[in-house]
């Protein structure tokens, strides 16, 4: 044991937190996976959880491989990787998958492996937008010059994105207004792009509903949900109410692991409502420490936060960690029935190798950014005038 921790660094309760996830989530995707296996036809219960235990893995190595590079190499490499972010993300729109007959263009395939392309340009895109203010901290903000080098490739990026995530998009640009604004962008400035994302966002539903050829279904799609969500009709209706009925048997201890009976019916088990089966089966109190986790690993981020010297580390760990808890919690919001359905994910619990790679990819850096606060706080005691005196006189 004490092996693995010379090698590991960063913040150890972070450590502890990703893998009592990961953990935790191998009963859930296997108990939720029947609904694959035996209403889809797809695989095996153990061929699903192999396959999660797999990425999984895959992913601690991604953690271990990321946080052991020096994280103000993310800077150079987020201004490397925008223009094959922006290259994928039009060949996605391009090449993508139509799922169930509608135009859900977000996945590639990459040597037989699905691929979300908007959850790397999202992680991209934020490293950028912290690159940006770091290079800029001494400087006064001039908006002109920051609508090309900030706010252009935020717009290209997101109005790749948009036609197929709604979801996404719009996370990505609170996410990105969010870094803005602590990085000191003016508020007047912030709000001028909030009020122009608005006009590009209705100038969109307006040309999809023109044109829906070019779209097919996407405008469609966004509408029901939010009818779906309002009326209580339709099939996100149905996913949810049985979300509902799920968390409503589960009580306080829940009906036991394995023995969730909704995983049966909803289509979204092993994912978008993957919460809906804890609660079931776990009950209320499994449903708390969910959530109590996720809450404990925000406050490690602000730990990390709080420790960091350097405005390009301080706002990484924000751009790239904040987004992890913000998507937690509308999946468990949108399975409570508090939030329309947006196909996010439990991140490290639900099924999904972008989902599961690009989550890691993001602790990886925090727990670099970290690692750099632990070892600048080592340099500092070692030349500690006290600490050289017992190293001469030894």
């Amino acid at each position: 044991m004490k092996t693995i921790f010379k090698h590991i660094k960063g913040d150890r309760t972070i450590w502890a937190i990703i893998a009592v996830l990961a953990i935790f989530s191998f009963m859930p995707v296997y108990s939720a996976s029947t609904n694959l296996v035996y209403v889809v036809g797809n695989g095996s219960t153990l061929g699903h959880l192999v396959k999660h235990i797999v990425l999984l893995i895959l992913g601690f190595a991604i953690i271990y491989g990321v946080h052991k590079v020096p994280y103000r190499y993310f800077s150079g490499g987020s201004v490397l990787m925008l223009p094959v972010v922006v290259i994928l993300l039009i060949f996605t729109l391009a090449q993508g998958t139509t799922i169930g007959g509608a135009n859900a263009s977000r996945w590639i395939r990459i040597g037989g492996i699905g691929f979300q392309t908007s959850t790397l340009a999202g992680l991209v895109l934020m490293v950028y937008v912290a690159r940006y203010f770091a290079k800029n901290k001494e400087k006064t903000i001039n908006f002109k010059e920051s609508l090309l080098k900030l706010w252009t490739p935020v717009a290209i990026v997101l109005l790749l994105i948009l036609p197929a995530n709604f979801s996404t998009t719009a996370i990505i640009f609170v996410m990105v207004l969010m870094v803005n604004f602590i990085g000191g962008y003016p508020v007047k400035y912030i709000g001028f792009i909030l009020g122009a994302g608005i006009v590009l966002l209705s100038l969109f539903v307006l040309i999809a509903k023109a044109f829906p050829d070019a779209m097919p279904n996407r405008v469609q799609t966004w509408q029901s949900r939010i009818d779906s969500f309002s009326d209580g009709e339709g099939k996100e209706a149905y996913q949810v109410e049985k979300a509902k009925i799920a968390i409503a048997t589960g009580g306080i201890f829940g009906v036991g692991p394995g023995k969730s009976v909704q995983k049966n019916f909803l289509p979204q088990s092993t994912s978008d409502f993957i919460f809906a089966i804890i609660v079931e089966e776990y009950g209320l109190i499994g449903g708390f420490v969910i959530v109590s986790i996720y809450f404990l690993l925000l406050f490690r981020i602000f730990v990390v936060i709080r420790k960091t010297t350097t405005i390009f580390g301080m706002l990484l760990v924000l751009g790239v960690g904040i987004p992890i808890i913000f998507q937690a919690s509308i999946n468990m919001a949108v399975a409570t029935n508090l939030f329309p359905v947006t196909g996010q994910t439990l991140p490290l619990i639900s099924s999904g190798g972008t989902s599961i790679w690009m989550t890691c990819f993001a602790l990886g850096m925090i727990l670099s950014v970290s690692a750099s606060v632990e070892e600048t706080e080592e340099d500092i005691l070692d030349d500690n005038p006290l600490n050289i005196l017992h190293e001469t006189i030894d």
